[in-house]
């Protein structure tokens, strides 16, 4: 290989949602200026949702499908876990990536290639240990809007902004339309377009709050299983709306008993909370701004866990070993919740 080349390495890191022409022309940048290109694929944990349609191995494809194969060959994609109120985790995370990626060459050159979008691009100034080389953003490009025609109803306006995605990316959205994950996908965008536009006239954008239980006993974490059209088969914590007459605490006990039914006593309950924490993540829901206080309580250790039944809007209550949460089960960021609460 030439020796012509400025850097060992490039990292391109973003969510790829879909892989587009601006994605395209930094990682062609990128192959111009460096040996090897390592494209970290954020939120590949995530489950599917309109935001996060696509899995890891599917934008994988999309992207190694849009080189030739003596470019794609120095291309290599990487999954990166997110990790939700946690940025040194999820640090930490990226830097283990680029460290293994890189083992191979000795003192690599290494630089994070990317442009300031917004203030989800503030990641660029996280890594002092490695190069930076800044690009323009190419056209103004966004995946954000490209999401939006494709689940939405007008196909004219989506063949339009199809023109800027990559062949390889137009023809797997164009057969992903035909799959039962779009179809469950698109009911969802529905779903939050209609809540968003029951609000369309208010004088302020709408701010919600809710109240979530984090209910634990013997290793075992209590949770619900989603009904209704947003989340629906997710996991996720006991919880909804604070009534106007009622105060967090009591609002997050009364859902917990609604929708788990619970068998327990409120005073055992009351004297198991260890702590409380409020989480406003301005983007923590696709439907509005919603801002939650979480409640955490331990229940002392029994050998046999409360009764639990799913009642209300749950489609299932159920107890599960804290071994098993999976985030790519997990509703928003209830599986962020969990860990900030329950320091794991």
């Amino acid at each position: 290989m030439s020796d012509a080349f400025e850097f060992d390495y490039l990292v391109f890191i973003g969510r790829f949602q879909p892989f587009h022409q601006g994605h395209h022309h930094v990682v062609q940048l990128a192959l111009n200026y460096a040996k090897q290109v390592i494209i970290l694929i954020g939120s590949a944990n995530s489950p599917r949702t309109p935001k996060n349609p696509f899995t890891a191995s599917e934008r994988t494809a999309m992207i190694l499908g849009s080189f030739a194969p003596a470019d794609a060959a120095r291309i290599h994609c990487i999954g990166i876990h997110d990790a939700t109120y946690n940025d040194n985790k999820w640090l930490i995370g990226v830097q283990k990536a680029i460290t293994d990626a890189t083992a191979s060459t000795i003192n690599p050159k290494i630089a994070i290639i990317g442009h300031a979008k917004d203030d989800s691009s503030y990641y660029l100034a996280l890594f002092p240990q490695y190069g930076s080389f800044m690009v323009d953003n190419y056209n103004g490009l966004s995946a954000t809007p490209l999401r939006h025609v494709y689940f939405g109803d007008d196909l004219h306006a989506y063949r339009t902004a199809s023109a800027v995605l990559t062949d390889t990316s137009r023809a797997f959205l164009d057969a992903f339309r035909q799959t039962d994950h779009y179809a469950n996908l698109k009911r969802e965008f529905d779903h939050t377009q209609s809540y968003q536009d029951a609000w369309r006239d208010a004088p302020y954008p709408p701010s919600f709050i809710t109240a979530d239980a984090v209910v634990v006993q013997s290793g075992h974490i209590l949770l619900i299983e989603r009904g209704g059209e947003y989340g629906r088969g997710l996991y996720a914590l006991p919880g909804g709306f604070v009534d106007n007459t009622e105060d967090f605490y009591h609002a997050c006990v009364r859902e917990l008993i609604e929708e788990t039914c619970i068998d327990i006593d409120k005073n055992i309950l009351k004297n198991s909370l260890v702590s409380s924490q409020l989480f406003d993540a301005p983007k923590r829901s696709a439907r509005a701004r919603t801002v939650t206080m979480a409640y955490y309580f331990e229940l002392p250790s029994n050998p046999n866990l409360p009764n639990i039944k799913a009642s209300d809007d749950a489609r299932r209550a159920f107890w599960l070993p804290l071994s098993q949460l999976d985030t790519s089960q997990m509703f928003e960021d209830h599986y962020g919740v969990i860990c900030r609460l329950l320091g794991i």
